[in-house]
């Protein structure tokens, strides 16, 4: 992933979408976001709080709200990320026209999001996702980890349980939660450096 110092150098390196990027930029500025590089692409953000990332694909550009399950989306223009993801969505441009189309709905989406990050909200859980046994049995067993767990963002509590339920043997599963305990206990997240 390469590291751009911010958003024009971004943009003077994109061969995929650089035109739509450079339509939809304005109206995120404009909405009161600042931007910046996070995870090697354009990122918008409100205070503390992550609001948007531009995602560049083969057949399309994506513009991704990091808590978009909570938006009002009465014309249906947010889609969900895939199966991992819970809580965000995104909406696909694939043409300039595409951008200036749907430019209201971007800036009502960004308004909302703002509110969202205001009000405190936080995504719910998952209503049908349980913790892997082994895992659950031993965050019942130390409340310590089970503390430093529940103090974890939702997002790394989720990484952990996927990466330890992925396996298909009982031991595998044990061994994964031996080996991220001093992870969970440091309040480091699976793929936290």
């Amino acid at each position: 992933m390469e590291d751009f110092p911010d958003v024009d150098a971004y943009l003077e390196a994109s061969e995929q979408w650089p035109e739509e990027i450079r339509a939809l930029r304005p109206l995120l500025v404009s909405a009161g976001l600042d931007e910046t590089i996070k995870w090697g692409k354009p990122c918008y953000t409100h205070g503390d709080a992550n609001i948007a990332i531009v995602q560049e694909f083969a057949d399309n550009l994506a513009l991704m709200f990091f808590k978009g399950i909570l938006l009002d989306d009465p014309a249906g223009l947010l889609e969900e990320v895939g199966p991992n993801s819970h809580a965000a969505r995104r909406m696909m441009f694939t043409s300039v026209k595409d951008v200036e189309t749907h430019a209201d709905a971007v800036a009502e989406y960004v308004q909302q999001a703002i509110a969202v990050e205001d009000a405190g909200t936080e995504v719910p859980p998952r209503p049908d996702e349980e913790l892997a046994p082994e895992l659950a049995e031993r965050l019942a067993g130390d409340p310590e980890l089970a503390a430093s767990f529940d103090g974890l963002t939702p997002g790394r509590q989720r990484a952990y349980n996927l990466h330890v339920s992925a396996a298909k043997q009982s031991t595998t599963r044990e061994r994964r939660v031996d080996k991220i305990v001093p992870r969970i206990l440091e309040g480091r997240g699976l793929s936290d450096r």
